[in-house]
């Protein structure tokens, strides 16, 4: 929706996208701390509250009368959702035995595909009639999720006890790098993906965009067999086994002659993708320390820093040598992924 967005405010689509920025930095920014802040607070309140100020935030985005207002809702809204995720994550942890985990978190990890697969189609639905329908709806969602809320959390002694310093134990603090770089360097390349298929395919924006859905279509059918593999043979196995495929099909990705290979690669690393994301998110739920909360808190947002530094760091390699920008991301999550992943959760 940013060239309506754009044409709505009377600025260009590409001065439009920075709406995405003002929302993913201090979304990432604020998960460092929201997890433990969450967790002294109650993660239930914490939550709900979270989602009233989303919806809030949506419609203060519908009603703002300049683009620096549109921005600002934008920003409250990156902070709003910093409060959900991590939260969400532990209490789904906190309601299952240690032995279902995996297959907990691939549920959770197949319905947030869904979602994030999803998500482009129907806002694009809503901007072919008015975008403001598009936050209006998200807004309503909010509310209802508002009060459905999550379970709510036995007190615990320790829990207003909860530290920052709890969180960014060393453990944490690699599985967060792991999380940055498999989604950096893998879910994150799609827009290599589309780059070559448009440069060298000659592919329209329709068919580059129905293939790269094809990797989140793979994670939605495969995370919850992915969620069963990580309880029978391991976390750690599982993200080491995803980052290997996962660098070995993004660089055949850039060396495939053909673009139905291309197409039938990128498919196939949603497989990788969700080995790696379940087996993380696994390693840091299922470890040691009471502060749970803040930990995935910690790994999330340096996983969606890894991904906001993809279109950042990997477009000057590509205008220099294409295949490298494939084989370098590729290298990383053969050689760094499996070396960082701590060997005990």
């Amino acid at each position: 929706m940013l060239p309506e967005l754009g044409g709505s405010f009377g600025i260009s689509p590409a001065t439009a996208s920075t709406s995405l920025t003002a929302f993913l930095l201090p979304f990432a920014a604020a998960m460092l701390v929201s997890g433990t802040l969450g967790e002294r607070w109650g993660r239930s309140r914490t939550v709900r509250l979270a989602y009233v100020l989303y919806s809030l935030s949506c419609v203060a985005a519908v009603l703002a009368p300049s683009w620096g207002l549109f921005l600002g809702a934008r920003i409250v809204q990156g902070l709003a959702n910093a409060f959900t995720t991590p939260l969400i994550m532990a209490a789904l942890a906190a309601s299952v035995v240690p032995e279902a985990l995996g297959r907990a978190l691939g549920w959770y990890g197949s319905l947030q595909a869904a979602g994030q697969t999803s998500a482009p189609l129907v806002g694009g639905l809503a901007a072919e009639v008015e975008w403001h329908y598009a936050f209006y709806g998200v807004a309503v969602v909010a509310l209802l999720l508002a009060v459905v809320g999550i379970p709510r959390e036995e007190r615990a002694a320790g829990r207003a006890r909860a530290t920052l310093r709890s969180a960014l134990r060393p453990q944490v603090l690699r599985l967060g790098l792991v999380a940055g770089l498999g989604w950096g360097c893998l879910a994150g390349a799609g827009f290599l993906v589309a780059l070559r298929l448009a440069d060298v395919f000659a592919l329209d924006s329709g068919p580059r965009g129905l293939v790269l859905t094809g990797l989140g279509a793979m994670g939605i059918l495969t995370a919850r067999l992915v969620g069963a593999a990580v309880d029978r043979v391991g976390a750690r196995r599982c993200v080491v086994v995803g980052a290997v495929a996962g660098g070995l099909l993004l660089a055949c990705v850039g060396l495939a002659p053909v673009v139905w290979l291309v197409a039938v690669l990128w498919v196939l690393a949603g497989i990788p993708s969700q080995l790696l994301l379940v087996g993380v998110n696994a390693l840091v739920l299922g470890g040691p320390g009471a502060n749970r909360s803040g930990a995935v808190s910690v790994v999330q947002s340096l996983r969606f820093f890894g991904a906001a530094a993809s279109p950042a760091g990997l477009p000057p390699i590509y205008h220099a040598d294409p295949l490298a920008a494939f084989l370098a991301p590729a290298a990383l999550l053969v050689a760094a992924v499996p070396a960082l992943v701590p060997r005990r959760p």
